[in-house]
């Protein structure tokens, strides 16, 4: 069976400007400081929802397996 993991930090740094983003809860859609879109997370730890840029997006996100 397959076992779940539990996000505990859904955050992300831009290539492009280098600043680290992250969504603390539902619905809080963060943006990196890029004029010209950038990436950007949402969903705090309910779920992961990524968008932007995706060539300059790298993933940071932290998991806790659930038992």
């Amino acid at each position: 069976m397959k076992r779940k993991a539990r996000i505990i930090k859904n955050k992300a740094r831009c290539k492009a400007c280098g600043v680290e983003i992250q969504s603390k809860h539902r619905h809080d859609i963060v943006y990196c400081k890029c004029v010209n879109g950038g990436i950007f997370v949402d969903g705090g730890k309910d779920y992961l929802r990524r968008g932007g840029d995706m060539d300059n997006f790298i993933d940071l996100c932290e998991y806790e397996e659930e038992k």
